[in-house]
């Protein structure tokens, strides 16, 4: 059984459902949520499922101690709407196992700063016809790990951010930890 540490920032929708379809999986169980921020959403919503939340700041993040304390409690991470740079230390022990998702399609509208509602107001100001997402491997660089899925939805004319966003959302939430658990049953196999 595969162990699965959530990294999060927000509200936590991403990774309440990413616990949730984990939870009647043979693969893996979500064991952490890691979360950079005091008072996240993401840290009610993980403990009222009944997974371990853990708080750290960002000068944890790059210690040794946190790198030692992630490989000891999972062999596979998911960036879930998680907004600091991952350290190359850490992303070179996962190689292969981290993932992220990504509200756009890679590579249009990634890298540093493009996270959330300032890729959804980029996407409009554009006049993008679609949009989508993009669930990808982690590198040392943002955005730019092999893309491992995609997925579209056209978008109108007259939405704005908060349209994309909601539309963003609904592919989220169908796909990620399907994707998820595919890629740590082709690693399985592999």
């Amino acid at each position: 059984m595969h162990r699965i540490v959530i990294f999060a920032s927000g509200s936590g929708t991403n990774a309440e459902n990413i616990i949730r379809h984990f939870e009647s999986s043979s693969t893996a169980r979500v064991t952490w949520v890691l979360c950079n921020k005091e008072g996240a959403g993401v840290l009610s919503r993980a403990e009222r499922l009944g997974v371990p939340t853990r708080v750290f700041t960002k000068k944890e993040l790059f210690s040794k101690e946190f790198l030692n304390f992630v490989i000891a409690e999972g062999d596979f991470v998911v960036l879930a709407g998680f907004l600091l740079k991952v350290p190359d230390e850490l992303t070179r022990a996962f190689e292969g196992a981290m993932v992220n998702i990504h509200p756009a399609l890679l590579p249009k509208y990634g890298g540093r700063g493009m996270y959330g509602m300032n890729v959804h107001k980029a996407v409009v100001e554009n006049r993008e016809k679609e949009s989508g997402i993009t669930i990808h491997y982690v590198n040392e660089n943002y955005d730019e790990g092999a893309i491992i899925f995609q997925e579209r939805v056209a978008l109108d004319a007259n939405d704005g951010p908060e349209d994309v966003a909601r539309k963003i959302h609904i592919l989220e939430q169908e796909n990620f930890p399907a994707v998820i658990e595919q890629v740590i049953r082709k690693a399985d196999e592999g």
